[in-house]
């Protein structure tokens, strides 16, 4: 079993591990991959990574704060800056060190349309991390790899929100895989994406 620290939330090594990672693919990503289709719809690479750097760094903190994102971030092209993934990676630092304090997690985050139980919340960015990433990265060349233990919660996460996704069409309909196939595939297999197209 996976230690954490008692001083943290259980869930908040997840974050962590999703988002060291989410950062190491970002700085793979070049100007020249900007333009590139995606497999999320008819968004580019430039368009998914301008949702993946909104909602999972700028989003995450705004949510541990408690507040609402500015509009100028909804409208920003992060990607018009030479450094972006230089601050992605910072914004991800910020946003995971104030979701490191365990009361964060507790109680409901309201963002317009109901509460949410504030640890739910926070599981949806870490699978937004990891599924995204997946995304950016395989659209770009590049493996996504995260612990399995990180693995195990976003495919908890995933199932247990799929059919609100579905709603959205943030998810297509799961592909099949082998049961022992490994935990990170089978995550993005019930979230509709096809493992086969791994880096």
């Amino acid at each position: 079993m996976e230690s954490h620290d008692s001083t943290t939330h259980p869930h908040h090594p997840y974050m962590r591990a999703c988002a060291a990672e989410a950062a190491r693919v970002a700085r793979g990503v070049t100007a020249d991959h900007l333009d590139r289709p995606t497999h999320c719809g008819d968004w580019d690479v430039r368009a998914l990574v301008n949702h993946w750097v909104l909602y999972t760094s700028h989003g995450l903190e705004h949510r541990a704060l408690r507040t609402p994102l500015p509009e100028e971030l909804t409208k920003r092209d992060f990607t018009a800056a030479p450094d972006w993934a230089d601050a992605y990676a910072a914004q991800l630092d910020r946003a995971v060190t104030a979701w490191a304090d365990p009361a964060l997690w507790e109680g409901d985050i309201d963002l317009g349309m109901g509460p949410l139980p504030a640890a739910d919340l926070a599981g949806m960015v870490i699978k937004e991390m990891a599924v995204h990433g997946w995304d950016v990265a395989t659209a770009t060349g590049q493996p996504f790899r995260v612990p399995d233990a990180a693995a195990h919660f976003v495919l908890g996460v995933v199932k247990t929100h799929g059919a609100l996704y579905r709603q959205y069409d943030g998810f297509a309909d799961p592909v099949p895989v082998p049961a022992d196939a490994p935990v990170f595939d089978r995550a993005l297999a019930s979230s509709g994406r096809d493992p086969k197209l791994s880096a």
